[in-house]
């Protein structure tokens, strides 16, 4: 009986090479520092003249990457846009946190209006780009995410206050509200594009942190603390 031929088993295919861990790593930290690097070339176009000079293809100029390069990170501009404010968001944030991190309740709001409104008057075209110029919706949102945050960080330091007697009882996430609002309008002029000239520095910020002390109820001080002096208004 004729024996049958062995049957050929079928070659294997070559299995698809994974990328290792390391790979991955690789990768991701690559795609960290792209998305970086944008976010800090879109700040930069913003602070230079405003959203009219931040172009998508402006902006990947000044990244080093192509437009394509910057849709495959962020789908659309304004997904960028919302990034750098956040971004901006936290560094603000962060320091109104720490110049507000010691002394009384009073000395802490101060500390804290300083703060803002100094970053503020520092970065004047970028402010008022992140805050207060027309925007896409998706960048409008996350403005209002901000303005909330700072609320509640205001909100802490009048409820101790109250709490230590410093001021006097009232609805605490309502005053924080109003004058997280009082700060944004009192800025407008001093931050705008065509404001021309301005008070100093000095006396915006003095003058603020004396109103925000006077509506929530402490009395008048002759020393501001926090209060930077002698700088104009537009130095850096």
């Amino acid at each position: 009986m004729a024996t049958r031929p062995a049957a050929h088993s079928r070659p294997k295919r070559p299995a698809t090479a994974q990328p290792s861990t390391a790979g991955k790593a690789q990768a991701t930290a690559a795609t960290g520092k792209t998305r970086d690097r944008l976010v800090d070339a879109a700040r930069s176009l913003l602070e230079e003249g405003g959203y009219a000079a931040a172009s998508v293809q402006a902006i990947a100029d000044r990244a080093g990457v192509s437009a394509g390069a910057l849709y495959r990170h962020y789908p659309s501009k304004a997904e960028l846009f919302v990034e750098v404010f956040r971004d901006a968001a936290r560094r603000d944030l962060a320091a109104v946190d720490d110049a507000a991190a010691d002394g009384s309740c009073i000395e802490r709001l101060e500390a804290a209006v300083a703060a803002h409104a100094t970053r503020a008057l520092h970065h004047r075209r970028l402010a008022w780009a992140l805050v207060y110029e027309p925007v896409d919706p998706l960048v409008d949102a996350e403005r209002l995410v901000y303005r909330r945050t700072y609320a509640r960080h205001m909100a802490g330091l009048l409820r101790q206050g109250v709490a230590s007697g410093e001021i006097p009882e009232q609805n605490v996430e309502l005053s924080a509200a109003a004058l997280v609002g009082a700060i944004a309008e009192s800025l407008v002029g001093p931050l705008s594009p065509v404001a021309g000239q301005v008070l100093s520095q000095a006396e915006i910020v003095a003058t603020l942190v004396r109103f925000c002390r006077r509506s929530v109820g402490a009395p008048d001080s002759p020393a501001l603390h926090g209060v930077p002096r002698g700088r104009r208004a537009g130095d850096r």
